[in-house]
């Protein structure tokens, strides 16, 4: 695999609210900080569950499970350990002018691959972060489209064995949300590294021309997200970087080729700063692109957990299908479509 594994690191024990333990590598301490972050800063819309210091530091922790899902074979390892990356070229062109733009990415995966094929690139190098966020946020919608349900039938069910599976139900489901938005939380994670968004992942592309004279080391990826990101991040500097929430006008797919562009437009600056010396000597100017990025990636997942909730009320769930809406306001009984009927 071209990727750099990284090294495996020590699991620190974590408080609830505290700021997490340095550790390195970017996959533990930048992704939960990220994750906290995010959940840290939910508004008062979101269900209360969420807005406690234990479901922060759940997703704090879950944020880094794509991570620990590397090494359980193949096919497993070759279809998701791409989906952590889109190596772009400067331009926004997955490898180079002849792959499909950032910014017009086909609909499915399948076609994207095909585009890619067609186009003379490699599918197993070219990675596939759009798609991944895009299905975890399709997924997460899902998520609190069925909790949607659960909650307001559990509050209003006369039946007594129907309430106790509707509140075990919802139970599982808020597990299951935790989880899902840990999985969200990494790849968007991923989305705001700017290693993750370039062929110059691991040094400048050595096939690409370098005018500044940028390093082609292949340590340079694991320099940044390891020691040195270990040793600068912080909860309160990553939660002061957080953007205000956007909200208006959310469309997923430019929205998510925005946020990689803007990445992207750091990987310039990175490798200047590099080439200054400023991660080596420990620099503030260094500590401060990476908070940046940091916050970025936090302000970006909370705003993708905000949409994903308020898009859930607009759902339909189970079969013979039921609105969301509807049972929400108890116009609809969603017993068998939550049940099931054989």
């Amino acid at each position: 695999m071209k990727r750099i594994a990284l090294a495996a690191a020590a699991v620190c024990a974590l408080a609830a609210v505290a700021v997490p333990a340095a550790v390195s590598a970017w996959g533990n301490t930048g992704h939960r900080l990220i994750g906290i972050a995010a959940m840290r800063a939910l508004p008062e819309e979101m269900p209360a569950f969420l807005r406690t210091p234990g479901a922060a530091a759940d997703v704090g922790e879950l944020s880094r499970e794509p991570d620990r899902w590397k090494g359980a074979g193949q096919p497993h390892d070759r279809e998701r350990d791409t989906a952590h990356f889109v190596d772009l070229d400067d331009n926004g062109f997955v490898f180079n002018p002849q792959g499909p733009s950032i910014d017009n990415l086909p609909r499915l995966k399948s076609e994207y691959d095909a585009a890619l094929i067609a186009a003379g690139l490699d599918v197993d190098d070219a990675g596939y972060l759009p798609y991944a966020i895009w299905d975890s946020y399709q997924n997460l919608v899902r998520d609190f489209a069925y909790w949607r349900v659960l909650n307001a039938q559990e509050a209003r069910e006369t039946d007594a064995t129907k309430r106790a599976w509707y509140r075990v139900d919802r139970e599982r489901r808020e597990a299951l949300i935790l989880r899902d938005m840990g999985v969200l939380g990494h790849y968007i994670g991923d989305g705001s590294q700017p290693h993750h968004t370039t062929i110059h992942y691991n040094g400048w592309d050595r096939n690409t021309p370098n005018p500044e004279g940028f390093t082609t080391a292949r340590s340079t990826h694991s320099a940044f997200e390891g020691a040195f990101t270990a040793r600068v991040a912080r909860l309160d500097a990553v939660e002061a970087a957080m953007a205000a929430p956007q909200l208006e006008g959310f469309d997923m797919r430019p929205r998510t080729a925005a946020y990689l562009r803007a990445t992207l437009s750091q990987v310039t600056p990175f490798y200047r700063l590099e080439k200054a010396g400023a991660f080596r000597d420990n620099r503030d100017d260094a500590a401060a692109f990476t908070i940046a990025r940091l916050g970025a990636g936090a302000a970006e997942l909370r705003d993708m957990f905000i949409l994903a909730w308020r898009d859930s009320a607009d759902d339909s769930i189970g079969w013979p299908a039921v609105k969301v809406a509807e049972v929400e306001a108890g116009t609809a009984d969603p017993w068998i479509a939550m049940v099931g009927e054989d």
